[in-house]
């Protein structure tokens, strides 16, 4: 008997916690949905019952700085609970400072780290492109760590030319890129996103689309086509899930988007629904040797 997709566990690749009591996060003033509101990990136990969701991935959430180390520990402190479901974190970091990003390293150094991130789509786009940036990133290959790249769709052919330079380095691009979905801007996006799936060292996380809709259509009819040429260009080993909690919630809801996604695959054969939503993640993110 074929296994049916509400029957195929997920694991959440790109979870965010908000604690608002605990650091000051600047960006959310920006966005109202999100505005001085907590985002607890008890509330995304609540928000993800009966999606199939069994674990996730801690996804930095850029509080301001200095508070990064902070949280990566207190992060550590909540996936110690037992009802966490926290398999794995992603820790913020600054590959651009002039020294000791080898030192920060050591420092977060836990069994939890999977890997890092370091947004780059609200930065200068010559951030990333210096030797000392891919350097310092050719030291988390040395780790076995991963490096989860944000950029906007226009900086695509930046995020290719830094996993040009890492070869060491498993990527892993957020939210598909960024597209354009309330504009229904395929291109250039399709070609650029085409080219960076050429590089092996680089995965897909079909994540944060449905927020980039507009707010009366953030359907699945808005998002299949950016999903769609993902998973062709990526293919089925390449690929993986992410909620994007609470971001999400700008224009959808956490079980929504989960619906949304087993609908966009229903077709697909049940295996490689599994590599999608779980068997892929283990595998890149390396799930596997986490205590």
């Amino acid at each position: 008997m074929q296994a049916t997709a509400m029957s195929i566990p997920i694991i959440d690749t790109h979870q965010h916690l908000i604690y608002p009591e605990q650091y000051p996060y600047s960006w959310t003033a920006a966005i109202p949905a999100l505005q001085g509101k907590a985002f607890r990990q008890d509330d995304y136990l609540t928000a993800s019952e009966g999606t199939g969701i069994t674990s996730t991935i801690f996804m930095e959430t850029t509080p301001d700085d200095p508070h990064c180390i902070r949280e990566t520990a207190f992060v550590y402190q909540l996936a110690s609970r037992p009802d966490a479901g926290i398999a794995g974190v992603i820790a913020n970091c600054r590959p651009e400072q002039p020294a000791g990003f080898a030192a920060h390293l050591d420092s977060i150094a836990n069994p939890r780290l999977v890997g890092l991130r370091r947004i780059l789509h609200v930065m200068p786009d010559e951030l990333s492109t210096t030797a000392h940036f891919a350097a310092n990133l050719r030291l988390l290959g040395e780790r076995n760590l991963t490096f989860d790249l944000c950029v906007l769709a226009r900086q695509l052919p930046l995020a290719m030319a830094l996993a040009r330079k890492c070869g060491n380095v498993q990527f892993i691009l957020d939210h598909c890129g960024v597209p354009d979905v309330a504009g229904q801007a395929l291109d250039p996006w399709r070609a650029d996103l085409r080219h960076l799936a050429s590089l092996p060292n680089v995965a897909c996380k079909i994540s944060g689309v449905l927020a980039y809709a507009k707010a009366d259509h953030a359907t699945g009819a808005a998002v299949r086509p950016f999903v769609e040429h993902c998973l062709e260009c990526f293919g089925w080993d390449r690929v993986v899930w992410g909620s994007d909690w609470p971001v999400c919630t700008i224009t959808s809801t956490l079980s929504k988007w989960v619906a949304i996604s087993r609908e966009l695959v229903a077709h697909a054969d049940p295996s490689d629904q599994h590599r999608l939503f779980h068997a892929n993640a283990t595998r890149i993110y390396g799930l596997e040797r986490q205590g």
